[in-house]
Formats: C-alpha cells, sequence, structure tokens
C-alpha cells in the first residue's frame, strides 16, 4: 500500500515556474514506476510525466522542455518542475504510483495549478 500527498500547487503568472511535489508513504517506493497527471475542467485526465523505477523518463509533447521530473528514493519523494508556464497548464495535477507486475495503482488527491495574470 502506498499513500501519495502532492503539494505545491497555487497561483502563477505565464512565463512563471512552480515545482510540484509528490510525498510517499508506504513500502517498496523504489520498485514504483511515478506519473504526474493534469486534468482541466471538462477535460480527459492526460499524463504529464513520468519517471521509472530505473529513472527513465518521458513527456507528453505539449510539456516537453519546459517540465522536469526527478524523483528521490531516499526521502520517498518525486517533483515536477515546471517551467514557462502557459495558462493551457492550468489543471488540478495528480501524482500516481504504479507497479504493472502487481496490478498496483495508487494516486493522490491532487494539487491545483493555475497559470493566470
Amino acid at each position: 500500500q502506498v499513500q501519495l500527498v502532492e503539494s505545491g500547487g497555487g497561483l502563477v503568472q505565464p512565463g512563471g515556474s512552480l515545482r510540484l511535489s509528490c510525498a510517499a508513504s508506504g513500502s517498496g517506493f523504489r520498485g514504483y514506476d511515478m506519473y504526474w497527471y493534469r486534468q482541466a475542467p471538462g477535460k480527459q485526465r492526460e499524463m504529464v510525466a513520468s519517471i521509472t523505477s530505473g529513472g527513465n523518463t518521458d513527456f507528453t509533447d505539449s510539456v516537453k522542455g519546459r517540465f522536469a521530473i526527478t524523483r528521490d528514493n531516499a526521502k520517498y519523494m518525486v517533483y515536477l518542475q515546471m517551467t514557462s508556464l502557459k495558462p493551457e497548464d492550468t489543471a488540478v495535477y495528480y501524482c500516481n504510483a504504479r507497479r504493472v507486475m502487481e496490478g498496483s495503482n495508487y494516486w493522490g488527491q491532487g494539487t491545483q495549478v493555475t497559470v493566470s495574470s
């Protein structure tokens, strides 16, 4: 069992930056692939960034070059560094932990990011 708590969201002007944090508790964090998803009003939840247990990363095209995902296995933390933010990045951002071999899939409660002048 893994519990996830996101933090770091808020209101930021276009072009600004935010760093989201995801604190995980429970056992076996190192073995989980970690994801950041987002859901804007009226839209489907979409995968934004991922980092595997081995450290490989992937991003949706709209955030490539602007967002970075990192993990600190010693602290049970995952981060999403967001730069050059745009109004279309406005959404609730969710942290997700997945271990495909076990069928494990855990979600945090989300944190709101609003990009507006």
